[in-house]
Order: C-alpha cells, then structure tokens, then sequence
C-alpha cells in the first residue's frame, strides 16, 4: 500500500471514530436538518404571498411556538392529573392481575400449568417492567441538564439552517466532483420532498390514532382515556414497534376492571390499526418514499441498539435519506451503469487500437 493510500485509510478510520463519539450531536443535527427542511416549505408557501423571507420565517417559528405552548397549557396539566391517577391505579390493577393469576392457576389443571409456566410470572414480569420503566424515567428526570443542552442545541441550528439554508446546501454539494454536482443537487431535491412527505404524513396519522384511541377507551370507559391516547399517537411515530407497545397500559388497566374490557381494549386498537394500514397508509404514502415494514423494523432496532432512545425515534427518516441515496447513487448511477460503462470502455479501447494500426500502416 502506497504512503498515500495509507494516509488516506487511517483518515478514514479517525474520522469515523470521531463521527462515532459524538454520535448523539450528529443525530441531534440530523433531527434539526430535518426540521428546518419541513419548516422551509412553509417558510416557501408565504413566500408565495410575496411576503419577505425573513418575515416568514418569523411567522413559521411563532405559528410552531404558539402550537406548542397551546398544547402546554391546554392539554399537559389534564395529562400531569391522569399520570398521578395512573400512579395510584396501577399498583392495584397489578394487584388485580395477581388476583386473577391465582384463580386462573385453581381452575387450569396442574398438567397444563407446567406446560405454560410462563403464565405463573405473568404478574412478576409485569411489576419487573413497570419498575424498569420508573426507574428509567428518574433516570430520565437526572439528566435533565443534558436533554436541555441537545434541545437548545436543536433549536438553534434548526433556525440557523432555515434562515439560510443555501450556504449550507451548496456547502455539502462541492464535496463531490463537478461533473456530479448537479446529480447531488437533485438527490438532496428527492430527500426534501419525501422527508417533508413523511412528516406531514406522520402528524396526520399520530392525530387520527390519538383522536380514535380516545373516542374508543372513553366509551368503553377505560380509565385514563387522555393518557393512554396520547400515548397511543405519540408512539404511532415510532413505526411497528410503537403502535404494539401502546395497547399494553390501557389493556392493563381494562383488566384490572373486567376480562372483556381488556378484550375489547385490544380489539379497538387492532381496528384502529387496521384503519391505518387500509386508509391513512396508502393516502400519505403518495408523497414519501415507500418503505417496507421489515426495512423499518429492522431500523428502529438497530438504531435504537446503536444510537438509544433518539435512534429510535429518528429510524424512519434516516431510512428514508439513507434509501434514496442508495437508490439514485448506487443503483442508478453505478450498478445499472456497470455492464454499459464496460461495453464502451471495450469499445473505446479496440477502436483506439483499430486507429493505432492505421496510423501505423499510413506511416509505412
């Protein structure tokens, strides 16, 4: 290996190590790249009304603010009184289940117990979990600092790269060579509109679920309707993974009351899901990249192995920037293109030999 090359490899290999170490920044400047990419369409949209771009800009970030304060105060202190019910609900309905584990272990025989075991836990598991789960919330609350920095951190470049976002854009384009430039140009075009797809798309589909989980849970009279609705829409952004760990709470709770409750509980999240899949899947996937449900699962789990709980959330559109690049870069520019850039490479070289033989003969 040349003194070159090598120089070259060991680059390579620290700046991966040094992307690695500060791979939560990396993310966190990922998730406000995307966010000024979808504020940016707004920001285009007023501009349409021949208003100024500063002034737009302006007008998106109140218009979010204001979203987000209204939400604040309208919604989080019915949200904060329900977390303090399910604080005092759920050691009884876990008590409940107990109960229930009991008679069921009295009715089922002895035989068939030993050949379900696991249904002896059941109750141990879940107090497990449930422990797991306060203990990582307080866990949470002690790096309270830290989530505040990335927050402001994200803040702020998302403003930053919304306020000028050309730089940045033409920045990135001139690390390529420039017979390619344009070609990049149009693969980051393709990444606006599918992320901004994907997002519209999202916020649509988290508001149906939390709109139908709660007429469904209030007229079955679960308790805690708003909270385990909003949980219901929060974890819809989290795609397979999260729409299965939103029915555990509430089927929980319906069970600590009655067996068909829990029954039906699961019954409406199944209909409310299978809504989604047959209507409002096929009416956002119009204006986004179409993912497999396999590819995203398989994302959220590495990610969230990888990157922890902001990988998580942020699977989806790094498959999508990364399923784009993929497809235009690789497939389409160098894999579809192998077999022809080597027919005419041989072309290019047996007439180059054909005219060095005739140039030959003419000298003769």
């Amino acid at each position: 290996m040349r003194f070159g090359q090598l120089t070259g490899f060991l680059a390579l290999v620290i700046s991966l190590y040094i992307i690695w170490q500060i791979r939560q920044i990396v993310l966190v400047i990922f998730a406000a790249i995307v966010l000024a990419t979808v504020l940016n369409q707004l920001v285009q949209i007023l501009q349409k009304f021949r208003i100024k771009r500063g002034i737009a800009i302006g007008v998106s970030v109140i218009l979010v603010l204001v979203i987000l304060l209204s939400f604040f105060a309208l919604i989080v202190p019915r949200i904060v009184d329900q977390l303090q019910q399910f604080g005092n609900i759920m050691p009884m309905a876990l008590e409940r289940l107990r109960t229930w584990n009991n008679w069921l272990q009295g009715v089922i025989p002895e035989q068939l117990l030993e050949n379900i075991r696991g249904l002896r836990y059941l109750t141990q598991g879940l107090q497990t979990w449930l422990n797991q789960l306060i203990n990582n919330f307080f866990l949470l609350v002690s790096s309270s600092l830290s989530i505040a920095l990335g927050i402001l951190l994200f803040i702020a470049l998302s403003i930053m790269l919304l306020a000028n976002p050309s730089p940045y854009r033409q920045g990135f384009i001139l690390l390529f060579p420039a017979f390619y430039r344009q070609r990049i140009d149009e693969i980051l075009n393709k990444c606006t509109a599918s992320l901004t797809g994907w997002f519209k798309g999202t916020l649509l589909t988290m508001a149906v679920i939390g709109v139908l989980s709660y007429i469904g849970l209030f007229f079955l009279k679960v308790p805690l309707p708003l909270v385990n609705a909003l949980l219901a829409g929060i974890l819809e952004f989290i795609p397979n993974v999260g729409p299965t760990l939103s029915v555990i709470p509430p089927t929980i709770l319906a069970l600590s009351e009655a067996p068909w409750k829990a029954a039906a509980v699961v019954a409406l999240y199944f209909g409310i899901q299978q809504v989604e899949s047959l209507i409002l899947v096929p009416l956002v996937m119009k204006s986004q990249a179409s993912l497999q449900p396999a590819v995203t699962l398989v994302a959220v789990v590495i990610f969230g192995k990888f990157f922890g709980f902001l990988g998580v959330f942020l699977a989806v559109p790094l498959v999508i920037v990364l399923q784009i690049w993929i497809q235009e870069l690789l497939v389409k520019d160098v894999l579809n293109n192998w077999q022809r850039n080597k027919i005419y490479n041989g072309r290019q070289k047996v007439l180059t030999t054909a005219n060095s033989k005739s140039n030959l003969d003419v000298e003769k």
